[in-house]
C-alpha cells in the first residue's frame, strides 16, 4: 500500500551533480518524517539527510554543505540534491518515511549512485 519510488540516481563523475527525488503514495505524505539514507557494499546503512513535517532538515557530518534535502507536500516527493559528488558518495541511496508520533517506518527501494572516472 505505501510506496516510496526512488529515482534520479546514476553514473556520474567526480564532482558531478545529481538529483534524486523519492515520491510517496499510499501515505499522507505530510505524516511523514522523511530521511534518505545510503548503503555501499559491504557497509551498514547510514544517514545522510533529514527533513522533518515543517522542513526541518539534519545531515550526515561527511556531507559537508555538498547535500541539501528539501520536500515539495504538494508533489508528495522529498528530493536530495547531490553536488560535488566523490567516489566515496557511491552507494544505493533509500528515501525512508518515518511516521511522526510512530515507529512506523516505510523504505524505497533504492536508487544507485555511481561516482567513478
Amino acid at each position: 500500500q505505501v510506496q516510496l519510488d526512488e529515482s534520479g540516481g546514476g553514473l556520474v563523475q567526480p564532482g558531478g551533480s545529481l538529483r534524486l527525488s523519492c515520491a510517496a503514495s499510499g501515505i499522507i505524505f505530510i505524516f511523514c518524517n522523511m530521511g534518505w539514507y545510503r548503503q555501499a557494499p559491504g557497509k551498514q546503512r547510514e544517514l545522510v539527510a533529514a527533513i522533518t513535517r515543517g522542513g526541518s532538515t539534519n545531515y550526515a557530518d561527511f556531507v559537508k554543505g555538498r547535500f541539501a534535502i528539501s520536500r515539495d507536500n504538494a508533489k508528495n516527493t522529498v528530493y536530495l540534491q547531490l553536488n560535488s559528488l566523490k567516489p566515496e558518495d557511491t552507494a544505493v541511496y533509500y528515501c525512508q518515511c518515518r511516521r511522526a508520533g510512530t515507529t512506523q517506518e516505510y523504505w524505497g527501494q533504492g536508487t544507485q549512485v555511481t561516482v567513478s572516472s
